[in-house]
């Protein structure tokens, strides 16, 4: 039996079986992110958690590491944006498992999000639709939290990167302010700064990766993240996240536009607004969903694509984090193979639950 079928067979198997899968998945994430925030604030919370999950203790890991966006990775599996919106237990996350990861997707604006529903499950496929709308409690909001994180010892060592969109109400003219006033308060918190404009869930957003758009927004953060490297004496690198749905010669554009603003790198790729015939959840469920970001296995062979694409692109000491599609420890090889530095998943904790991330972390190894 593998680790795989493990998984899909043990306990928490039953227990999304039973109960999660009963609940709307937002209930259900949002049970949780408070259990998960609520074990890690006990007396001995983060060491029952790595104990439970086989992770770790980071102040001992002898694990060998490599240096990426300016800090010390021993696993390649990181935590994509969408989970931790609001930075409530980032320390916890990296407790199961994860070598780092990433919170937001936050705005200049604390905003409600879309209407619910908005997040669904296809269970056959094992994805997620999605149409959350940046729904978050804000930038100043999430600078709090990470100030206190950053307050403790472990909290100083983690990699915690920041993802920022725009605001709702802000006219796209106006965007690259709105980003800058976010990347200004949150540059001192954040392991790096990522750009994202293609969230398919706030109206004209994705209309900011043609490169007449995104130069702006993007000059405006590094701006942002460079005054932070004087305050701070650190680098704080900025990275631009895009989507799956791009043509290829648009993600080419993009690549070469995050080279010459002085971008560390891209991450790729977003949620799809794409639904393939190869998915089984019956093609009526889908329609009655209607609009939103798809997630999931089906991701995997776009999101290859378009790791391809950038690897040939981009400068060798450029960072690509992989994400889209990201299921088990051969889809962290394949991507590493392909020529990411660094690869993250979300959806599949969704099924697999949270042993998941720590599992994968060993299968794979130390980047090192």
């Amino acid at each position: 039996m593998t680790s795989d079928d493990t998984a899909r067979t043990g306990p928490y198997a039953a227990l999304f079986r039973h109960v999660l899968s009963r609940l709307e998945p937002e209930q259900a994430h949002r049970l949780t992110m408070r259990a998960l925030a609520g074990a890690h604030g006990l007396p001995g919370g983060p060491h029952l958690l790595r104990t439970l999950f086989g992770t770790p203790d980071p102040m001992r890991d002898a694990r060998p590491s490599r240096r990426i966006l300016g800090t010390e990775h021993r696993s390649p599996l990181g935590l994509a944006a969408g989970f931790d919106k609001d930075g409530e237990a980032p320390l916890a996350l990296l407790d199961l498992g994860f070598g780092h990861v990433e919170v937001g997707t936050v705005t200049a604006k604390a905003q409600p999000g879309n209407p619910r529903p908005r997040s669904f499950r296809l269970v056959e496929d094992r994805a997620l639709i999605n149409r959350m709308g940046f729904n978050n409690h804000g930038a100043q909001a999430l600078a709090r939290r990470l100030a206190k994180a950053r307050r403790t010892e472990r909290g100083q060592r983690a990699t915690i990167g920041v993802n920022i969109g725009k605001s709702k109400i802000t006219a796209l003219e106006d965007a690259a302010e709105d980003y800058r006033f976010s990347a200004r308060l949150l540059a001192p918190y954040a392991s790096y700064l990522a750009i994202n404009v293609s969230s398919p869930n706030t109206p004209g957003l994705r209309d900011l990766q043609s490169v007449e758009m995104l130069r702006p927004v993007l000059e405006a953060v590094v701006e942002e993240a460079q005054d932070a490297r004087v305050r701070l004496r650190r680098e704080v690198p900025v990275l631009v996240k895009i989507a799956p749905d791009l043509h290829d010669e648009d993600v080419r554009a993009v690549a070469e536009l995050a080279v010459e603003v002085g971008l560390a790198g891209v991450i790729a790729a977003n949620t799809t607004i794409a639904r393939p015939s190869s998915l089984r959840t019956r093609p009526e469920t889908i329609a009655r969903i209607g609009a939103g970001g798809l997630s999931g296995p089906m991701l995997a062979e776009r999101s290859l694509q378009v790791l391809h694409l950038l690897r040939a692109t981009l400068p060798a000491d450029a960072v690509i984090i992989s994400c889209g599609g990201v299921a088990t420890a051969q889809d962290v090889r394949d991507r590493l193979a392909a020529g990411a530095d660094l690869v993250q998943g979300y959806t599949a904790m969704i099924y697999e639950g949270p042993a998941w991330p720590g599992r994968l972390a060993r299968e794979v190894g130390p980047l090192g």
